[in-house]
């Protein structure tokens, strides 16, 4: 593979892209806004066209007081929950100020599961104002070489007025081709808000 190279040394000085460089676009391939929502499932669009994909959410509110999960499929949607094994820790600060920490949190974690996984703490439905926005990245869903890696970072406004803060990083542990991923809260309903799907073209 031969380098590329701009048309002077100084990146800060780089008018013109050079030849056959690409990389780093978002392309947006589906939209879904919940109203009342069971799930949210992407089954189709995830595939060999692109090495990552993006889900970011959006002001996801729900109707009872419950974790926002997902789980991911290699039947197209058919049936979900891939063994998976994640790490899971979080930052949080109430709003009166009189509680705050830094902590891995052992029970948010997960050993070759097969259940849905946490994005973080249950969200409080009691205020029409709390919600969670944050984003899922899904590394090369489609190889059938490796296991597939995935990381999220969200935030929300979780029980009692706390800003919580919570990392989850994982893989699913299949070397067949994951192409279906769904979204829900454990209990009850996704209320309101808006998940976007994109694809990244990573550079070349």
């Amino acid at each position: 593979m031969s380098l590329k190279f701009a048309n002077n040394n100084s990146l800060s000085a780089i008018d013109t892209k050079p030849s056959g460089l690409t990389g780093g676009a978002l392309t947006l391939l589906s939209t879904q806004t919940a109203s009342s929502s069971s799930t949210i499932s992407f089954t189709s669009g995830i595939d060999s066209t692109y090495k990552e994909y993006i889900f970011k959410f959006i002001n996801i509110h729900p109707s009872a007081e419950s974790r926002f999960v997902f789980q991911t499929s290699t039947d197209g949607g058919s049936s979900y929950g891939v063994t998976a094994t994640t790490t899971f820790f979080q930052a949080y600060h109430r709003e009166d100020t009189g509680d705050t920490s830094l902590n891995y949190t052992t029970g948010e974690d997960f050993a070759q599961s097969t259940d849905f996984i946490h994005f973080g703490e249950q969200v409080d439905p009691s205020s029409n104002d709390h919600s969670s926005c944050g984003f899922l990245k899904l590394f090369e869903p489609s190889s059938t070489t490796f296991v597939k890696h995935f990381l999220s970072r969200q935030n929300q406004n979780y029980v009692s007025n706390y800003c919580n803060s919570p990392f989850v990083a994982g893989y699913f542990n299949t070397t067949s081709a994951i192409n279906a991923v769904q979204f829900k809260f454990e209990s009850g309903t996704i209320d309101a808000g808006t998940i976007k799907m994109y694809g990244v073209s990573w550079c070349l």
